[in-house]
Parts: C-alpha cells; structure tokens; sequence
C-alpha cells in the first residue's frame, strides 16, 4: 500500500521563519520571475492521460503483436506494460513530493548522484529522447490527417506532404505552449475528453461484435498458440507497449506549477495510470474481434481500418479523433519537455537563455521555443519502430537510475520527510525491468544504433567538465543572452516551493542553489 503522510506542525514553516525570510527573498528574487501555480488536478490528470494516448496505442498495437506472436501474450504484454507504468509512477510520486521541483528525474538524480549523471540525463533528453518523441508523435498526427486527401488504395501521401503537416502541428503547439500556461492546460484537457470519446467508440464497437459471436481470436483456448518463445523478443514487445505508456511521469516535470503537489501528484498518478491501462486493454480486445492477427500485422493504420470495417458512413470520425489524440499528446509532451530544459538551465547544465521566464506570460517561452525548434528539425524519414526501440533504450537507463534513487535516499537521507512514502519492492522491480530492457533488445537483434546511443551519451561529459563543473563561459554568450532577452522579453527566474508544506527541514537539506545573483547580475544590468 503506498502511504500519504499526513501535514504535522513539524512540516510547516512557522510564521517566524517566513517573516525572518521576507526581506532577504524579496532582495534575492528582485528582477526575476517565478512560475506560477496554475495546474489543478484536472489539468495534471488531463496531462498524464492526454499525453498517455497519444500515437502509441494506434500503432503499437502492431509491434506488441510482432513480437509475442500471440493475441494471448500481446494483451498480457499491454496488461503488464501499465503495471509497470504505475510502479514507476509511485515511485516518482514518493520523489517529487520529498524534491518538489520540476523537471522530471532531473532533480531526482542531481540530489541522489550527483550532478554529472543529472547533467548526462538532461544531455540526452533535452537534445535527443524528448524531442525526438514529439517528433513521432507530430509524423502520426499527420499522416492521418492527410488520410482523407490520399486514400490508402490510390495513392501513398508525399513525404513533404507529411513533414509539412508535422512542422504545422509543433508550430500550433508552441504558440499556445508559450502564450499561457492555462491555456495549454485548457487544450490538454480538451483534446483528452477528445480521445477517450474516440477510445470509447472503439471499445463499445468491439464488444457489440463480441456479442455478436466474434470471439474467435480471444478464445484464451486458441489465443496463446504460436507465441514466441525468443525471451528476449518480449523485450522488444515491451518498448513496443511501453511507447503507448510514455508519458506516466509527466507531472513530475511539471511539479513547481502544479497546486498542491503533495496531494495532486500522487492522486493524478493514481486516477490517470490505472484509467490509461483499463482502456488500453479494452481498445486491443475490441480491435481482436473485427481484425485477424494477420490483419492487423498488414495494417499500417490499425484504427482506420477497424473504423472502415464497422462504422461504415461514419468512418472518419476515427482518424479525426486521431489526429484530436495526437494533438493532444504533442501538446503534453511540449508543456513538459520545456520544463525540463528550462530547470537545466536554471541550476547551470545548459545555456542561461533558458531558464529565463516571459515577464508577462509566464511561461519558460525559450525552453518550448528551443524545444520546438528541435522537435522540427528532427522531422527525418524513418522507421517507426527503430525510432521506438532506440528511444527506449536510451529513457530506460534513466528511468532505472531513478527507480534506484528510491531506494539510495532511504539509505542517505532517513531523515528526509517523505509525504508519499512507497514499498521499497516497487522501486527495485522498476529498476530491475528497466536493466533488462536496456539489455534485451542489444541481445536480440545486436545493433551498431545502441552502440552509437551509447557513445552520444557519454559524450555529454566531454561537455559537462568544461561547461558545468568548470563553469566556463564564452564571453560572446552575455551578449547572445542579452540579446535573446530583449527579443523574447524574459526574466531570469527563481524556485518557487511549495506553500502547502514545508518538505524537508532546512538544516536537512540543502537542495542546489537556484539563486547566483552574481551570475545574473550582469545579464539585468545590461538589460
């Protein structure tokens, strides 16, 4: 059972410390901004959700079958792929309610290992894993919305036709991501509602043609034959599965604008998880009793061609709500990927552009504009199940690391307050997966792609000893931060903690210094 601590006099700073404290934060955060709490628990669940279902369970469906070979063991897979989902997530609720920062395990492994394992992590993520899968998610977004234009049994869609698309939908993305923050919260929530009402045009369909007597491939007699018995072949399934649960830690990253973190982010993660899991099982069951393994394996689209078949008249309604669910996870993916570069930059792992915050938006406009502007460039032909496969292999280590860190802060910091407090097996069953699935797919199909990922990310520390640890700085940077400044009209910035609890005590711990005045002090100067 995962335990919520309860709020003792102990938590909260007395009215002394906050009076003492006044005068000497208003002098420190003088010139800068703060993101501010505006996320509710409907708008982080519609997060988690939203960016949930996303692409993945309109093309995943495929690879899971691919790989198991069964209907039995590909519902299996999608069953445990959201049991895992929500152990990582419980794990990661018991850490951003005890490091209630954002930016996802960011936070997490600079307090847990150390700053260069934090810095290879926003290394990768910031300039590889996260982009990249926005990109993904924009290529699915647009080839069903060309769909109506270039019938499949006609003609194949112009890949410029597709990448233009793609480039549209990060561009929309972006201005409402830098415009307001409740606005990006409000269009999550909406393209969420959009996407369950598709998921549940699918799922009431299927089960009215099980009803109907089409049980024939989910006949738990006949369901498990031809599974595969290649071990590390369900490795493969799993980041096939896996890719439709991405985005179970997302309120992680956005937890310095989430009100209340320490009752909203367990309880989105608790809603959301279990919810995303239930209707992924239904949606695969539905699309099992009007499609034949052998058919789905053929169909590129496999929601389109379940609507062609059952909706008839109405069957655009399915790639409409598609591109909705797309949309929707592209627009989830971008709120959170912008924090994340935007708290690197803030504790120094990238440049101070970045952790600078729109003085009248409020919204962190050069991290979602850098972001995007990757996201674009990552618009590339490629294999959708490479691009999965190479993705998972590099988040996995991370996600494992952070699993871990669990466990390392129960053993380094006892003493640390804990308002979310999980089972120790939760943690170590995560990184234990999360070992085989780094190793699984190098042992299945070995690849000189996992040795290159392997050496991009290393490679981060020939950047971090000079940049980070030595701190050093082209000169020429003051005047390109300068100069962005007045572009984009942003504020250095500043943490913002939690005012609903007081979590740990001070002379516990001492979190990484947000504050260098002197390092920005040049920047508000010329400004």
């Amino acid at each position: 059972m995962t335990e919520v601590g309860d709020k003792g006099p102990d938590t909260r700073v007395n009215e002394g410390r906050e009076r003492e404290g006044e005068n000497r934060d208003n002098d420190v955060h003088k010139g800068k901004v703060g993101l501010a709490r505006q996320v509710t628990l409907l708008g982080g669940t519609a997060i988690i959700v939203g960016t949930m279902i996303g692409s993945g369970i309109f093309a995943s469906p495929v690879g899971v079958l691919r790989q198991t070979e069964s209907v039995g063991m590909s519902l299996i897979i999608w069953l445990l792929c959201g049991v895992l989902s929500t152990f990582g997530a419980l794990c990661y609720a018991e850490l951003g309610t005890m490091i209630p920062k954002s930016g996802g395990e960011f936070p997490y492994l600079m307090d847990t290992y150390g700053a260069p394992i934090a810095f290879l992590f926003s290394w990768v993520s910031i300039i590889l894993t996260r982009p990249s899968s926005i990109s993904i998610i924009a290529l699915t977004f647009a080839d069903y919305a060309v769909q109506p234009f270039f019938p499949a049994d006609e003609c194949e869609p112009p890949v410029v036709v597709l990448k233009m698309m793609a480039c549209i939908c990060v561009i929309l993305i972006t201005f409402v991501n830098c415009f307001s923050v409740k606005a990006a919260t409000n269009v999550q929530i909406i393209f969420t509602a959009a996407k369950l009402l598709a998921l549940a045009i699918i799922i009431v369909t299927g089960f009215v043609k099980l009803g109907q007597g089409n049980t024939e491939y989910l006949d738990p007699r006949v369901s498990f034959k031809g599974s595969s018995s290649n071990v590390f072949a369900y490795g493969i399934a799993f980041y096939q599965g896996l890719w439709a649960y991405d985005g179970w830690n997302q309120l992680n990253f956005i937890t310095e604008e989430l009100i209340n973190p320490y009752r909203n982010l367990p309880l989105g993660i608790v809603i959301g998880i279990p919810l995303v899991t239930v209707v992924y099982l239904l949606t695969n069951i539905a699309y099992f009793a009007v499609m034949s393994p052998d058919e789905m394996l053929t169909s590129s689209a496999v929601a389109v061609t379940f609507a062609n078949r059952t909706l008839g008249p109405m069957a655009w309604i399915i790639p409409f709500f598609v591109c909705c669910s797309t949309f929707g996870a592209a627009n989830g993916s971008l709120f959170s990927t912008g924090r994340l570069a935007y708290v690197a930059g803030r504790e120094g792992h990238t440049i101070q552009i970045l952790s600078m915050v729109h003085a009248g938006f409020i919204t962190p406009l050069p991290a979602l504009t850098f972001t995007s502007v990757l996201a674009i460039a990552m618009l590339i032909p490629n294999d959708f199940d490479t691009l999965v496969n190479y993705f998972s292999f590099a988040s996995w280590i991370f996600y494992g690391l952070t699993a871990a860190a669990v466990v390392v802060l129960r053993i380094k910091h006892p003493e640390w307050r804990r308002p979310v407090k999980v089972p120790l097996v939760l943690s170590i069953v995560v990184a234990i997966v999360s070992i085989y699935l780094v190793i699984a797919p190098i042992i299945d199909a070995p690849e000189f792609g996992y040795l290159y990922a392997s050496i991009f990310i290393l490679s981060g520390l020939f950047f971090y000893y000079p940049l980070v640890y030595r701190g050093y700085s082209p000169r020429f940077m003051d005047h390109v931060t300068v100069f962005f400044q007045n572009l984009m009209q942003v504020a250095p910035s500043y943490y913002n903690p939690p005012e609903e609890d007081y979590n740990p005590p001070e002379e516990d711990y001492n979190p990484p210094e947000e504050d260098e005045s002197d390092k920005d002090s040049n920047t508000e100067e010329k400004l």
